[in-house]
């Protein structure tokens, strides 16, 4: 698939350099081995075993007792769910994302290369027709455009030519073939520009967009299941047996409410972010491990992304507690929804942690003294 250059009419009739041609074609795999769409299916899964086990061997070992919200008594006796009910209820999970993922890989689009330079070369144009608003920019500070411009036409002329309103005479390039006759040229500060916005503003906007999106949608969803009574007990409660979260317990839903919540809305971000499917990979993967560290039942001083916004697994920590159920709604990223409609926590925490670990430990302790059935 080719797009032809502009005519040698319209470029002298507009004085803007022409487009480049561009032929598509199918982009290959980023694994030679493995498609991307099967990729974007499996990728996000593998992360979140690879971290949830991470800190299960921690929990195990209590390799960093130091850093925990929870003590392991407060594990075995506050929570009303078995380890492997959690992990059952996972890997229904994931069977449905994994379900969603193949679906919307085949609603995408052929996925194809080779318009890179084409796309750049538009937002260079842009970049040409917005200089031309310089002159009368000027003029409202009293400055004469086209005096200053030829001032500095010997010393500074790429300068003198945004000045001037785009106007670079002395950027020429030839058009291929036999005879091909000089055409003006993007300046290299055009064309470096546009490379900026286009592969990094562009992208990291596109992940922002995703980002609050998912935000947006879980916020408002999350808190309806706590507001209405039916909601709560019948899909959102079962999360909530895990009073003490851990990393693989992160996708302990209900099935409705896990599709709900953390498939559709991480679909519906992708697509509303207009990502391509790389993008949305990276997007899942970084979902994925968000959520695992938000429940991982560790305030880890190192580890960067608590520190990247205050949502992290001491701010939802506090949701999981029976005295802050009803607060710190956002998730997985930020915390802007909380703050903004007054649902985020205030007050220090400190002392319902230290009475839910001695209630904890006198469980353990009255456990330990009762005689055992084979003693009796």
């Amino acid at each position: 698939m080719a797009n032809n250059n502009l005519t040698s009419s319209t470029i002298a009739s507009t004085d803007l350099p022409p487009l480049p041609s561009y032929t598509l074609v199918e982009r290959p795999s980023l694994i030679p081995w493995l498609s991307d769409s099967f990729l974007s299916i499996f990728a996000p899964i593998i992360a979140y075993w690879v971290v949830s086990v991470f800190f299960h061997i921690v929990d195990v070992y209590d390799v960093w007792p130091q850093y925990r919200l929870h003590t392991p008594a407060e594990i075995a006796q506050r929570n009303r769910a078995t380890r492997y009910e959690v992990f059952r209820d996972v890997i229904f999970q994931q069977v449905i994302q994994a379900g969603m993922s193949f679906f919307l890989g085949v609603l995408d689009p052929p996925q194809v290369i080779g318009k890179e330079d084409y796309d750049v070369a538009v937002w260079a144009t842009r970049i040409r027709l917005g200089q031309r608003a310089l002159p009368a920019i000027l003029g409202l500070f009293g400055l004469n455009a086209a005096t200053i411009s030829k001032n500095m036409s010997v010393s500074h002329p790429l300068l003198a030519g945004a000045l001037a309103g785009g106007h670079y005479p002395f950027l020429t390039t030839s058009l291929t073939g036999p005879g091909g006759s000089a055409v003006p040229a993007f300046a290299p500060w055009e064309l470096l520009v546009a490379r900026i916005i286009y592969h990094g503003i562009i992208p990291a906007a596109q992940f922002m967009v995703a980002f609050v999106f998912l935000d947006t949608w879980q916020y408002f969803l999350h808190r309806a299941m706590h507001m209405n009574k039916w909601l709560y007990m019948t899909f959102h409660a079962r999360h909530h047996r895990l009073y003490v979260p851990y990393a693989y317990g992160a996708l302990y839903n209900h099935p409705f409410e896990g599709f709900l919540l953390d498939t559709a809305g991480a679909g519906l971000a992708y697509k509303v972010a207009g990502m391509t499917e790389r993008q949305g990979t990276l997007f899942w993967i970084l979902s994925t491990i968000k959520t695992v560290d938000d429940h991982c039942g560790y305030s880890l001083p190192w580890d960067p992304i608590q520190h990247v916004s205050g949502n992290n697994a001491a701010y939802h920590d506090i949701h999981h507690q029976s005295w802050g159920i009803k607060t710190n709604f956002s998730q997985p990223f930020f915390t802007f929804w909380d703050a903004l409609l007054g649902t985020m926590w205030k007050g220090d925490t400190s002392p319902k942690y230290e009475r839910s670990r001695n209630k904890a430990r006198e469980h353990v302790e009255v456990d330990a003294k009762k005689p055992s059935s084979k003693a009796q």
